[in-house]
């Protein structure tokens, strides 16, 4: 049996605008892919070390696998960015009034950990 190679986690976002505002400009994401690379992108690829997010504008045309993208109901995904300074990005994230469901909190195993919202309401834990 093969084993999965690689797991690159996509989001679709109502805007991607806000999208790379929050992933790209708060978080510090560097993008590597954009398609189509001329005009407004439909996707975009954020390269975070050796990892990757991509980002798909939802758009109107049906999705490939035809099933709806929105909404969405609940805690379906949380992503963990591990940062070197927490604070200062909560402090940020506040200044740019970023939700921010848990401030930075010791945890029994070790790291400090805070929650900040995406634009979808998705919850982004950060860890330090």
């Amino acid at each position: 049996m093969t084993a999965a190679r690689r797991v690159f986690p996509m989001l679709s976002v109502a805007s991607l605008e806000r999208a790379l505002a929050f992933y790209a400009g708060l978080l510090g994401g560097r993008e590597r892919y954009r398609f189509p690379p001329e005009g407004p992108a439909a996707f975009v690829t954020l390269g975070f070390g050796e990892t990757e997010l991509g980002l798909g504008a939802l758009g109107d045309a049906p999705p490939l696998h035809g099933r709806p993208l929105r909404p969405a109901s609940g805690h379906r995904i949380e992503l963990c960015v591990y940062v070197d300074d927490l604070d200062a990005i909560v402090a940020r994230a506040r200044a740019a009034n970023v939700p921010v469901p848990l401030p930075p909190t010791a945890q029994p195993w070790g790291e400090r950990i805070a929650y900040l919202e995406d634009p979808d309401g998705n919850l982004v834990m950060l860890a330090q």
